[in-house]
């Protein structure tokens, strides 16, 4: 009677051990590491791009005269969205005659400053698509629009008052894409809707046909006039001889 209640009191201790690691084994999750964070997008200085990029010096004067280098810096590299930003060349600012930036305000150089600035990260690919939805807002917000066209991946702008198109890419990595234009995108949200019209090409010089030389067989012209001289003159010859043989005749009729 010992001995049975020692084997059950052993097998029950023995079935509680056994049961007690099964459960630590099967109830202990597997813990699966943690996906790495997503790395940061490379900090881009504008000023910096722009001062050494190119001859952008004219448009970073105006970004930084008006204290936009803050928002659009701002835009680059502190939201999800990124930024586009189309950068004239000094040539451009130099060669614009008509009309003149000088007359404009403050708050009139600010909408033309952002006028060159989309609040997105637009790659050369992207355009093709952002074609199809012109006209695209800019940063400036209200009527101040783009229109893109993208022909044959060249990617043409046109806001009324200028046609021009992208002719290099400066930088493009996310999250800031700057784009070099050939002229200054000028918005009709400023300067209205009377555009002057593009100045024709000079005509052609007009050259007056030559006159057309008769042939010496005959027709108009000079010939006619040679022809006159020759009759004058063998109408003299004859009356010449006339008169000699009229003389020579009277000589011999006074001897007779």
């Amino acid at each position: 009677m010992e001995f049975t209640r020692a084997l059950v009191l052993t097998c029950s201790l023995l079935l509680l051990c056994c049961s007690s690691a099964y459960a630590q084994k099967v109830g202990a999750p597997s813990l699966s590491p943690s996906p790495a964070p997503a790395p940061t997008p490379p900090y881009v200085n504008l000023t910096d791009l722009l001062t050494v990029a190119g001859p952008f010096h004219t448009f970073l004067n105006y970004l930084i005269q008006t204290k936009l280098i803050e928002t659009v810096q701002n835009q680059a590299n502190n939201t999800d969205e990124g930024l586009t930003l189309f950068v004239p060349k000094d040539s451009a600012f130099s060669s614009l005659k008509t009309p003149s930036l000088s007359n404009l305000t403050n708050d009139q150089l600010k909408s033309l400053v952002l006028f060159h600035a989309l609040s997105h990260y637009y790659t050369l690919a992207d355009f093709k698509n952002l074609s199809q939805l012109s006209p695209i807002p800019s940063m400036a917000g209200g009527a101040y629009t783009l229109n893109f066209t993208d022909n044959m991946g060249t990617v043409h702008i046109s806001t009324g008052w200028t046609n021009t198109k992208i002719s290099s890419s400066v930088h493009s990595t996310d999250p800031v894409a700057v784009y070099q234009v050939d002229k200054v995108l000028l918005p009709e949200a400023i300067f209205g809707t009377d555009i002057p019209p593009t100045a024709a090409p000079a005509p052609a010089p007009d050259i007056s046909p030559v006159a057309d030389v008769p042939s010496a067989s005959g027709g108009s012209g000079s010939t006619p006039t040679s022809k006159d001289g020759s009759s004058s003159y063998r109408i003299g010859s004859f009356s010449v001889w006339s008169s000699l043989v009229l003389a020579i005749s009277v000589v011999l009729v006074s001897f007779l």
